[in-house]
């Protein structure tokens, strides 16, 4: 098991502080380039949200010498895909792309790095403000179910908690932004002491160093990235809340406070969600949709991050069924798995398929690279699949039933969002 995934990469740092991280892989004539920003929504505060995600958007908008739009067009005409997302905790970068085109990715990210204020004005900041807006109304504000997450988090966390408010932010607060106020959060977090810069695939290592000097090492370091404030939260009771909604069938979502990423309990966790609903034989989905009829889908996941973690429950009932038949049923489910633990068939089940999709997807060149940019988020040692591995293969029905009963005996969240002027008992 310890030489499962034997990684050979090379790390260091540049006198900047950008780290570097190098993985060569001569089986196919690409590259996968992926840089992390240690910056997400937890990093903004209340009254100035969504920031983080905007800068997502920036970011593609033109730098000092790359004009606007052409970073997408530069590598979409060499054959390769980029993109970027925010999360709670970071913002990562990343494109793939024919090998030949090493100089061209690194010049392209090092530009925007290191020279994107220069060519930002209050029209491209304008432009993005109304993108984000219309992004937040379809896909929150009037989109189905769509403000659930922003409402269970909204209670779930304390104003004060960074993990209080959305990764889009709120609408008031992302019209609220100003010129001012992105080239202040730009020269905080995107600096190469607050980022990491993954390289791999079909590379020279001594020339793609000397590349990575001549584009990123004139870039200024900036100051040290404060720490976030974490205050301790639980809930110490439960809460109930309901949402009306412009939706056909009422669904209902219950919510632990858990633990964050990659713990051992994250693990055992990750498990009994896949035991509770990964396929048409796990035991909510046959309890639920199969046996008893009531439910139209069913979901479990273990949710963690770097502050905390949540274990989460959602059920859509089906057209003329109570969502409390559902609540009913779900925690007779639960209540087995804490009282009388799960069979071993099932936890190998279970840890079998988690590794088998993990080995595959370190197959993909984009997904390894991301994997190491994560794990050195995370740990500080880029090659740790191992470790993450392991973390399952140690769960046995013992583990696995002690997090359920420590986690899932807590008060929970509960929200319930129904169709308009329905009342739900």
């Amino acid at each position: 098991m310890n030489d499962l995934l034997k990684i050979n990469y090379e790390k260091y740092t540049l006198d900047n502080g950008l780290e570097v991280i190098l993985y060569p892989d001569k089986s196919l004539p690409i590259l996968s380039a992926n840089i992390w920003y240690r910056v997400g929504s937890a990093n903004e505060t209340k009254g100035k949200t969504g920031f983080a995600h905007l800068f997502e958007h920036m970011m593609f908008q033109g730098s000092k010498h790359v004009p606007k739009q052409m970073h997408f067009k530069y590598i979409q005409e060499a054959g390769g895909n980029l993109n970027g997302t925010t999360s709670s905790d970071r913002t990562n970068y990343y494109q793939s792309l024919p090998s030949n085109y090493l100089e061209m990715v690194l010049w392209l990210e090092s530009d925007r790095m290191g020279f994107l204020i220069p060519a930002l004005g209050q029209d491209k900041l304008d432009n993005q403000i109304d993108v984000v807006k219309n992004e937040r109304r379809q896909r929150y504000d009037n989109a189905p179910y769509g403000l659930a997450w922003e409402i269970i988090f909204s209670r779930l966390y304390p104003e004060n908690h960074p993990y209080h408010w959305p990764t889009i932010g709120y609408m008031q607060d992302i019209s609220n932004i100003t010129l001012s106020d992105v080239k202040e959060f730009f020269h905080t977090y995107y600096v190469p002491n607050n980022a990491s810069l993954v390289i791999g695939g079909d590379i020279n290592v001594p020339k793609t160093k000397e590349l990575i000097e001549r584009y990123f090492g004139p870039i200024s370091r900036g100051l040290d990235v404060k720490e976030v404030y974490v205050p301790k939260t639980e809930l110490t009771e439960n809460i109930s809340l309901v949402h009306e909604d412009n939706v056909q069938l009422p669904r209902i979502y219950f919510v632990w406070h858990s633990t964050k990423a990659y713990t051992e309990e994250d693990a055992a966790l990750d498990i009994l969600s896949y035991i509770l609903s990964s396929s048409k034989n796990s035991r909510l989905y046959k309890s639920l949709i199969f046996e008893a009829e009531i439910a139209q889908d069913i979901s479990a996941f273990q949710h963690s991050a770097k502050y905390g973690g949540s274990f989460v429950v959602v059920a859509t009932a089906r057209p003329g069924i109570s969502l409390d038949q559902i609540k009913e049923e779900i925690f007779r489910e639960l209540k087995l798995v804490i009282e009388n633990g799960i069979r071993q068939e099932e936890l190998d089940k279970a840890k079998n398929n988690i590794k088998a999709s993990f080995i595959f997807s370190m197959q993909n060149l984009n997904s390894l690279v991301n994997h190491l940019n994560e794990y050195n988020f995370y740990f500080e040692n880029p090659d740790s699949f191992n470790f993450d591995l392991e973390r399952y293969q140690k769960i046995d029905t013992a583990a696995l039933r002690s997090a359920a009963e420590k986690f899932l005996r807590k008060p929970c969240l509960e929200l319930r969002i129904i169709p308009k002027s329905i009342t739900q008992g």
